[in-house]
């Protein structure tokens, strides 16, 4: 006999929107189950006898799917893009569930990419207070001096406050063309953030790959290919996900 579980739960688990876009869904009225609409979120179901239907549409348990792709620039990280430009599910022909974004990587920044049907999961790893960690390779514009890189290590202003504590280090110096390779890691998801990080020390990013995400490394998957992960590596980003913030922020 299976258990009854939250709607909403029910509704993530199935690769329809995250728990908390499942929420609004049943409080707008938009969720039936066996025919009647239910706007309660404590409300239980049982997925496997109950009828449930999301705007008018029955869900469907699919099997979870987590993904890494590489993911080059130029890429739009959405489901379509009006101008025309290429977006994340171009590289993902021969996946047949419907795959989300974990969080998002801008135009011009590649590298990896999460992508996954279990919204529960994406909640968990995108939000706010569980400060996953994020490791990209940024190459500047200049070379930075310590002084400069310990502002971003103790955390820097930008016009939406204080970031967090970021690792930083010198990974590789081009005297020739005036630039500096720099892997920077941070635990917060703020829009085009490790670029604001940068121009507010004046030193404005040329190029940007994400590298690692909660420990999962890009490694040599080559650009626009993706990959499964394993069973332990989605494990091991629950597990980092729900520890502690303490015990995954190095203080500075």
């Amino acid at each position: 006999m299976t258990n009854m579980e939250r709607l909403q739960k029910i509704i993530a688990q199935a690769g329809i929107a995250s728990r908390r876009k499942s929420e609004e869904l049943i409080l707008s009225g938009k969720v039936e189950v066996n025919g009647e609409v239910v706007t309660e979120l404590g409300t239980k179901a049982n997925p496997e006898e109950d009828m449930i239907t999301v705007n008018g549409k029955p869900i469907r348990s699919e099997n979870k799917v987590y993904l890494m792709l590489n993911k080059p620039k130029g890429v739009i990280t959405s489901a379509s893009d009006p101008e025309g430009r290429k977006i994340v599910s171009d590289y993902l022909k021969g996946v047949k569930e419907r795959v989300y974004p974990v969080g998002r990587l801008d135009y011009d920044t590649e590298g990896l990419l999460i992508l996954t049907n279990d919204g529960e999961f994406a909640h968990l790893l995108t939000h706010p207070k569980h400060h996953v960690p994020k490791t990209y390779l940024a190459t500047v514009k200049g070379v930075p001096h310590g002084s400069a890189l310990d502002k971003l290590k103790n955390g820097i202003m930008l016009e939406d406050g204080m970031t967090a504590p970021a690792e930083v280090e010198y990974k590789d110096v081009d005297t020739a063309s005036n630039e500096a390779v720099i892997s920077i890691t941070i635990y917060e998801g703020r829009n085009r953030q490790v670029r604001r990080m940068f121009e507010a020390i004046n030193h404005p990013v040329i190029r940007l790959k994400r590298i690692s995400f909660g420990g999962i490394l890009l490694q040599n998957l080559k650009r626009g290919l993706t990959r499964k992960l394993t069973k332990e590596e989605v494990n091991n980003l629950i597990t980092l996900a729900k520890s502690e913030p303490a015990k995954k922020m190095k203080k500075r």
